[in-house]
């Protein structure tokens, strides 16, 4: 077996079932899960019937490299949504099986494997983090490099503070933006900043930006790294790329539908990798895609749906928690007293609310874990139960 396969560690989910083992909640209290970042706001009816209408695309065998029809939906989306001055739907688009695999499969493609004296290449990531990363590093023979984004810093990493000699070894940074768990966007300079390190050392920048559709304020999306490169007018987007799904934006985790675009010489390359990975999109869901990406209507009603249970529960637990409201996402990252998983524990068996116990979305480094007493609250249930959710975890804080 592969050796590196012995250095993944268990899921967040997997140790938060260990931790709520044995543990019984009220018998009086509905269960209320706000662990999982599982959209559950309506799918959009459009692509349901865009699903529906081509399931005879089933019959086909379908191209690696998706439809013209969708890669067309995904650029054009992409220029409107970051303002670019153009992207290529055929060489720098590249239609996916959802982020979660194509973030994995990316490092796979992108990292060479080269022991040197200075040790394995490394792969940048923020800490706490989408675990998938790490998971992509270790496989691809690498070593994961946490950066801490606390509280004192806005929840970013201090890229200033990164020694010469690790850029020098790194060979991908992957970047999430807005945050998961912490909401926060990275400014337009820092992306700046970071496509300069590229050039400068020949890394490749990934961008996560699976949650860049919800935000708060309708007129201040958060930037992306290809409108950085924009702006900096490198329309070529050498040594970028960003990830972006349905998932979140359109409430459609299950269709498993998302791209990949930028450079179009890194992208050639993950594409010859997907052809032998084997993650084409079936036809139909390519069909609802395409009705996905063109519509907009949707996706406004469902930041107004997050912008609602975000207030309702900030009105409830602001006053009696540390918490602030996020850039953008849909989770909350609040400090709870003492230890995170006693108090995760407390709250299940007390209230019957699960959350994340913040240890799990992060490793411990020398200045500590940076999710250590805190946990990740998923705004992703219905207002009411969000908002009876932020009751009970007020009645647990005795607040």
């Amino acid at each position: 077996m592969n050796p590196d396969l012995d250095r993944l560690q268990p899921y967040p989910f997997e140790k938060l079932a260990r931790l709520k083992s044995g543990l019984h909640a009220p018998h009086g209290l509905a269960h209320i899960p706000l662990y999982i970042g599982e959209p559950q706001h309506p799918a959009p009816q459009l692509a349901l019937d865009a699903l529906v209408a081509n399931l005879g695309a089933l019959s086909n065998y379908p191209l690696t490299r998706g439809t013209p029809a969708l890669r067309a939906a995904i650029a054009d989306w992409a220029v409107r949504r970051y303002r670019l001055a153009g992207l290529d739907a055929d060489r720098q688009v590249l239609p996916v099986a959802g982020t979660r695999e194509a973030l994995f499969a990316f490092a796979q493609a992108v990292v060479a494997r080269s022991d040197t004296a200075a040790g394995r290449p490394l792969v940048l990531m923020p800490n706490p983090f989408y675990q998938i990363y790490e998971g992509a590093a270790l496989l691809a023979g690498a070593e994961p490099y946490f950066l801490n984004t606390p509280a004192g810093t806005g929840f970013l990493p201090d890229y200033d503070a990164v020694p010469e000699e690790v850029w020098a070894r790194c060979q991908l940074l992957y970047l999430c933006s807005p945050g998961n768990p912490t909401g926060a966007v990275t400014p337009a300079a820092t992306l700046a900043k970071l496509i300069d390190k590229a050039d400068e050392f020949g890394f490749v920048i990934a961008a996560d930006e699976c949650y860049s559709e919800i935000y708060f304020d309708e007129a201040a999306p958060p930037v992306g790294l290809l409108e950085a490169c924009a702006r900096l007018g490198r329309h070529d987007y050498r040594r970028c790329v960003v990830f972006n799904s349905l998932s979140k934006r359109s409430n459609l985790p299950g269709l498993r539908s998302g791209f990949v675009a930028g450079d179009a010489d890194v992208l050639a390359a993950f594409l010859q990798y997907r052809t032998y990975h084997g993650c084409a999109l079936p036809g139909s869901t390519q069909a609802a895609s395409v009705a996905a990406w063109g519509d907009e209507a949707h996706v406004q009603a469902n930041r107004a749906l997050y912008r609602a249970k975000l207030d309702a529960v900030l009105d409830v637990l602001g006053p009696v928690l540390d918490v602030s409201r996020p850039e953008a996402g849909f989770f909350l990252w609040p400090r709870v007293p003492g230890d995170d998983e006693r108090w995760a524990q407390q709250l299940f068996a007390g209230q019957h609310v699960t959350v994340l116990p913040g240890r799990y979305l992060a490793r411990d480094t020398a200045l500590g874990n940076p999710g250590a007493g805190r946990v990740r609250i998923a705004l992703v249930a219905p207002l009411a139960d969000c908002t009876e959710a932020a009751i009970r975890i007020r009645r647990c804080l005795g607040a």
